[in-house]
């Protein structure tokens, strides 16, 4: 048996220890991301917890969905994070957001990947998803439009606070976190710090410039407007722009499967790829985050560019920028470029890699027919998963396990696509 072949017995056994994860953390509805660390309903891991439901309970797969659009604001912004219930084990609370919501909420959103997982949930059973997804598709709209609204700027998707970039501390805000005063937050205590090494999380100054942004959100009712046009942080993404520009895709192949029209979903996507080079850099050569404050490109080339082929852009000099990230780790793709100054291996969206990542680039190379890169990020992730467990993500340089231990959407990963059992994309 080759380095990068799996026994059936391993097989099962990561089968059933996934799955059990994913019912472990299961709250009735609703999954955590895991114990302690993360106690409520975040955003995007759910729409892959539901992904990786659907592997063997496919009713409860659309019901993590449904649950995680219960919280849907009026405006449709999907929040990132859903307070179904106290935990004082978690900071900042529902208190610090101040959202006035019922249930609590936060006040920021989180990269819509729901469209797109939906689809895949679908395409599972179509029998047992069809009305699940008519009752599910008018949410999706609604978002979608909240996103075209409210945070595309200069023809590409931005984000108002690195949360909801859901890369938190990724070296594509540095250059937005540095014009953002953190210095009259005032004291709190961290409850991060108690599950996991501070070496793997971000630093107090960051997290400083972080509450300083929330405060600026709750001082003005979380009116979006005023958040985007005055608020302390402004950065393009390209990372959200390739999944929105997938998610806007799917979408409209979700409005054509119900009998509906997807020509409003079409043009949102066709507007974004429009303006992708507004994120365009020749020194860098590839899509980079921008500060939309000031025009600054962020320093170095991050996972970020991964997703390009989610999108289905074509960006032959891009592409050659990733290689070289890439072949620069022997696991997965680092979400920083491990050649530049700021690369840390183990701290957070700094360099680790992280499985749910690339699954995520996973589903563009299969989409773009690129089937050997797919087959060798699936046994890279792979080897990570079996030598480490079901971590939240891992050093790309030696493949020590980092951060929160029993992750569900490592989990759920493994399960719609790194086991041998998951079948293709």
């Amino acid at each position: 048996m080759t380095e990068t072949e799996i026994s059936p017995e391993e097989a099962a056994r990561l089968d059933a220890e996934a799955r059990s994860i994913l019912i472990g953390n299961d709250r009735g509805g609703y999954t955590i991301p895991t114990a302690g660390l993360y106690p409520f309903q975040w955003n995007w891991d759910s729409a892959f917890a539901a992904w990786g439901f659907s592997t063997f309970d496919i009713e409860r797969a659309w019901l993590e969905l449904e649950t995680m659009f219960s919280g849907q604001w009026e405006d449709g912004m999907v929040p990132h994070i859903i307070f179904h219930a106290s935990d004082d084990g978690y900071f900042p609370g529902p208190e610090v957001w101040g959202t006035g919501r019922n249930p609590p909420t936060s006040g920021i959103s989180q990269p819509p990947v729901a469209a797109t997982l939906a689809l895949k949930i679908f395409e599972r059973n179509p029998g047992a998803g069809r009305e699940r997804l008519r009752s599910l598709y008018p949410k999706l709209l609604s978002w979608h439009r909240w996103w075209r609204d409210r945070r595309c700027r200069d023809g590409v998707a931005c984000i108002t606070h690195p949360w909801e970039s859901g890369r938190d501390n990724c070296p594509d805000w540095d250059v937005g976190m540095e014009r953002v005063d953190g210095t009259g937050v005032g004291e709190y205590q961290r409850r991060d710090l108690d599950h996991v090494d501070a070496s793997m999380r971000p630093r107090k100054e960051e997290y400083d410039r972080y509450l300083a942004i929330i405060q600026f959100g709750r001082a003005h009712g979380w009116d979006q407007t005023e958040i985007v046009a005055n608020g302390p942080f402004l950065m393009a993404d390209p990372a959200m722009t390739f999944i929105l520009i997938r998610a806007n895709r799917d979408l409209a192949e979700i409005a054509g499967i119900l009998g509906g029209d997807g020509g409003e979903a079409s043009a949102m996507a066709d507007a974004l790829e429009d303006g992708l080079s507004t994120i365009w850099s020749d020194e860098h050569r590839s899509h980079v985050a921008r500060d939309l404050r000031t025009g600054d490109f962020a320093p170095s080339v991050t996972s970020a560019a991964a997703l390009g082929p989610l999108a289905g852009v074509d960006g032959p000099a891009r592409e050659a920028t990733l290689q070289r990230i890439w072949n620069a780790v022997p696991f997965g793709i680092p979400s920083n470029d491990p050649g530049h100054l700021t690369f840390d291996a183990r701290r957070y969206w700094r360099g680790p890699t992280w499985p749910v990542f690339n699954a995520l680039a996973a589903i563009g190379l299969a989409g773009a027919g690129r089937r050997e890169e797919e087959a060798r990020l699936k046994a890279e992730t792979r080897a990570l998963i079996r030598g480490g467990g079901f971590h939240e993500y891992f050093d790309p340089t030696d493949a020590t396990p980092c951060g929160g231990r029993d992750f569900t959407w490592t989990a759920a990963i493994w399960l719609a696509w790194a086991s041998p059992s998951a079948g293709g994309l």
